[in-house]
């Protein structure tokens, strides 16, 4: 009986000592497990390269906090889980979250408006009831002086609530890494922007390249120079990583092109939005007609394995277009189907355009890719429900928009709308061969190259995918559309095309990552939301009932014998 009372006194011993050590241990080390399936939680080994250097505190304030809707709570939970995986990585990253409504946080309301963090209206059903609700989807992150914005809630053309949330779980940890690497990574790459060949204004490429300044140098350059000074002209284009060429409208020389083609046999990268149409106004019949247009370019991406067809493309799937009827204090604005506007969401894995929205087009024309050497990949295109329509033709709403509702409400011609989908963005990798190859230079340039050095070129043709919108004399947002209050995912597509060509990857992995949200079905929930409280009360006290009456019975067994 002694020995039986001093082994267990010994085991007691053991396992109070052994919980003591667990507990010490546990205060120097620490292991955190991600359980769900899709290891959401988990850092990228990108997201960590970016905040690793880090060795400042960066502080994080969180709008989300507060009272809001039911299925934004999963949002605000996962944000949290988040940052604490970035925090236990670097413990540098702190963060908090706040409601900004709240009457002791008026400074932070002031913060809105200067960095632009605008309160989202979200149509939540609860209970099987349609609700209306603001929140501010925000964070800003502060280092060393420097702050910058980070959206937690993505825009997302026609989703539900549900399918926003979803969408803004899956861009959640690029969010944050994108955060970060803007507050402490050095730019070192730096961007030339084309002038001088009638490009787009600075106001309507300005929302795109105020972003892209965040990341790399960006400065303009004209090829004017070219005349006088060649040589010169080159070596100081040679000193840029990309080139990019937003709609130029008036004709290249052979010596401007002789220049961009040595840039790219040099391994220079190149983004090249061309339009291969012009609209022109009849002042006759007031009708706009649209004609081919000739940049002496043709041959520059015959060469390299690509050809802009001086044509329209007509898609079914289409953004819609606002027109105003009635006198001016009378005008009502309505949307009609435009089939001059396609949408394009690629179905392929590419990493440029997987998990963003629908780019928008508008005038663009057909692309063919031609055997060469060259590795290429269609980014974007048409719809298999399109068509290709000649040059010139007429631009008459009057005509175009009965027969795009006719089409819509009784369905497309199957010999009219046979284009399949037809390429609008090509990528092409590879050691390009020079333009000028077995040609007569028009420059003399004593470090000529015939066969290039590798290199990525990206061709869309259309000019407007570029062009923000203006307010007065403010740009908008790159891809939202004023008139219908819809976004597109045209500044995201650019910024990935940009990070590609730069091969400045990790972000565009990040943000291709795909994780599962499970969400619950709203309308069966309503429907059954009674069903499911009775289990919820009604069950443990049956079993806690039955657990009774079986104990009683127990008692009454052994105590009656």
């Amino acid at each position: 009986m002694k020995a039986s009372i001093k082994k267990n006194i010994i085991t007691i011993a053991i396992l109070v000592v052994g919980l003591a050590l667990f507990n010490i241990l546990g205060n120097y080390f620490s292991i955190r497990l991600d359980l769900t399936q899709d290891k959401r939680f988990t850092l990228s080994k990108e997201a960590k390269e970016i905040i690793e250097p880090i060795d400042s505190p960066v502080i994080v304030d969180v709008f989300l906090k507060g009272n809001f809707p039911a299925e934004f709570k999963r949002l605000q939970k996962e944000t949290e889980q988040l940052l604490e995986e970035f925090s236990a990585y670097n413990s540098n990253i702190k963060y908090k979250f706040i409601n900004p409504t709240a009457k002791e946080n008026e400074a932070f309301q002031a913060q809105f408006e200067k960095f632009g963090l605008t309160p989202a209206q979200v149509s939540v059903m609860e209970n099987g009831k349609q609700s209306t609700e603001y929140i501010y989807p925000w964070a800003l992150a502060h280092h060393d002086g420097k702050s910058v914005k980070i959206g937690l809630l993505r825009n997302q053309l026609g989703a539900t609530s549900e399918e926003r949330v979803n969408s803004s779980l899956q861009n959640l940890q690029y969010a944050f890494a994108d955060g970060f690497k803007k507050l402490a990574t050095e730019k070192t790459k730096k961007v030339a922007v084309l002038k001088g060949n009638g490009e787009f204004d600075d106001r309507y490429i300005a929302d795109f390249f105020s972003t892209l300044r965040e990341y790399y140098f960006i400065a303009p350059f004209t090829l004017d120079s070219v005349a006088a000074n060649p040589e010169k002209t080159l070596k100081a284009l040679n000193d840029f990583d990309l080139i990019v060429a937003a709609q130029p409208t008036e004709a290249f020389s052979d010596a401007e092109k002789y220049v961009l083609d040595q840039f790219v046999m040099a391994g220079g990268k190149s983004l090249w939005l061309m339009d291969a149409t012009q609209m022109h106004l009849d002042t006759v019949s007031g009708n706009t007609f649209a004609f081919g247009k000739d940049l002496n370019l043709n041959d520059f991406f015959f060469k390299y394995g690509i050809r802009i067809n001086p044509n329209l493309v007509k898609d079914v799937y289409s953004a819609p277009i606002v027109l105003a009827s009635g006198d001016e204090r009378e005008a009502q604005y309505n949307r009609y189907p435009w089939f001059f506007s396609p949408l394009s969401s690629s179905a392929n894995n590419h990493p440029i355009v997987s998990n963003i929205e629908a780019v928008k087009f508008e005038y663009a024309s057909a692309m063919d890719t031609l055997p060469n050497g060259i590795e290429k990949t269609v980014l974007l295109s048409t719809s298999p429900i399109s068509k290709i329509v000649g040059l010139p033709y007429p631009i008459d709403f009057d005509v175009e928009i009965p027969d795009n509702l006719q089409v819509v409400n009784e369905g497309p011609n199957p010999n009219e709308y046979n284009g399949g989908e037809i390429p609008l963005a090509v990528l092409l990798e590879g050691n390009f061969s020079s333009v000028f190859k077995n040609r007569v230079k028009p420059i003399i340039w004593g470090n000529h190259l015939d066969d290039g050095k590798p290199s990525k070129m990206v061709v869309i043709s259309d000019g407007d995918v570029i062009k923000n919108q203006m307010q007065g004399n403010r740009p908008l947002e790159l891809g939202f559309d004023k008139t219908t209050n819809a976004f597109y995912g045209n500044k995201e597509f650019l910024l990935n095309t940009v990070n590609y060509l730069l091969d400045d990857s990790g972000l565009i992995n990040i943000r291709t990552r795909q994780i599962a949200v499970p969400f619950l079905d709203q309308q069966k929930t309503a429907e059954q939301r009674t069903l499911w409280q009775m289990l919820n009360i009604l069950l443990p006290l049956g079993l806690l009932l039955l657990f009774a009456i079986l104990f009683a019975f127990y008692r009454k067994r052994k105590y009656t014998r």
